[in-house]
C-alpha cells in the first residue's frame, strides 16, 4: 500500500513539473532567436523596481548573472523559500558579481508587478541581488530564449553569455532536493573566478513558463 501510494505522489509531482515548465508559443518563439554560449549577450536597457535604469553596458568589465523570476511561480518560491536563492546572490554579489532579477511576466499575467509591487516583493523575501528589472513587453526575455522562471544566465567580463540554463540539476518543486542538486550557477562563476572555461555551459532549465504577452 505504501509503495503504491508513493507511486502515485511522485506520478503527480512529475505531471506538475511538466505540466508548469511547459513553454507557451511565445517563449516557444523565442527559443528560436536565443542567445548563444559563447556569443556576446544581447544588449538591454530596462527600469529596475525603484525607477533606475540599467543596461547591460553599465556592467562592461564585470561578471552579470541575469535570473529570470515569477514570484507566483511553485518554483521560484522552492528556491526562495528555501533561501537557496538568496545565498547565491549574497555569495556573488560579495564576489563583486552583478546579480539582476527580471521579471517579463506581461499585464494581467502572472506574476506581472509594477515597481512598487517588485520592490515589496524583494523585500518580502530579503532578496539581495544587483537589482530587479521589469521587463513587461517581454522584450529582454525574449532576445534571451528565457523559458522557465527560474532561467539562469552567466555574462563573463568581456560581455560573452558563458552559461544559459537550470538553476540546478535536479527539476523538482522540492525543497529538500536543492542540497543533492548541483547548483550550476554559483559553478559556472567559480569556474570563471578561476580563469577556467565553464564545465556544464548549457542545462535544460526548469520551472513556470514565463508569461509573455500572446
Amino acid at each position: 500500500m505504501k509503495a503504491s501510494l508513493l507511486a502515485v505522489a511522485l506520478t503527480f509531482a512529475a505531471a506538475g513539473v511538466t505540466a508548469c515548465a511547459a513553454p507557451d508559443a511565445s517563449a516557444a518563439a523565442a527559443t528560436e532567436a536565443a542567445a548563444k554560449v559563447g556569443q556576446p549577450a544581447p544588449a538591454f536597457q530596462l527600469v529596475d523596481s525603484t525607477g533606475k535604469k540599467h543596461a547591460l553596458a553599465d556592467y562592461a568589465g564585470k561578471t552579470v548573472v541575469l535570473e529570470w523570476t515569477n514570484h507566483e511561480c511553485p518554483f521560484v518560491k522552492k528556491h526562495y523559500g528555501s533561501g537557496n536563492m538568496q545565498k547565491q546572490q549574497r555569495d556573488a554579489t560579495a564576489d563583486g558579481v552583478v546579480w539582476l532579477s527580471i521579471n517579463s511576466s506581461a499585464p494581467g499575467k502572472q506574476g506581472n508587478v509594477d515597481g512598487a509591487a517588485a520592490e515589496k516583493v524583494r523585500k518580502d523575501a530579503r532578496a539581495v541581488q544587483t537589482a530587479y528589472l521589469l521587463d513587461p513587453t517581454g522584450d529582454t526575455g525574449r532576445a534571451y530564449g528565457a523559458k522557465t522562471t527560474p532561467h539562469m544566465y552567466v555574462i563573463d567580463p568581456k560581455g560573452v553569455l558563458r552559461y544559459a540554463g537550470g538553476i540546478d540539476s535536479i527539476p523538482s518543486p522540492d525543497t529538500a532536493d536543492i542540497a543533492k542538486a548541483t547548483q550550476y550557477v554559483p559553478q559556472a562563476l567559480a569556474e570563471l573566478a578561476a580563469g577556467k572555461p565553464v564545465s556544464v555551459s548549457v542545462t535544460r532549465p526548469y520551472g513556470c513558463s514565463v508569461k509573455y504577452a500572446n
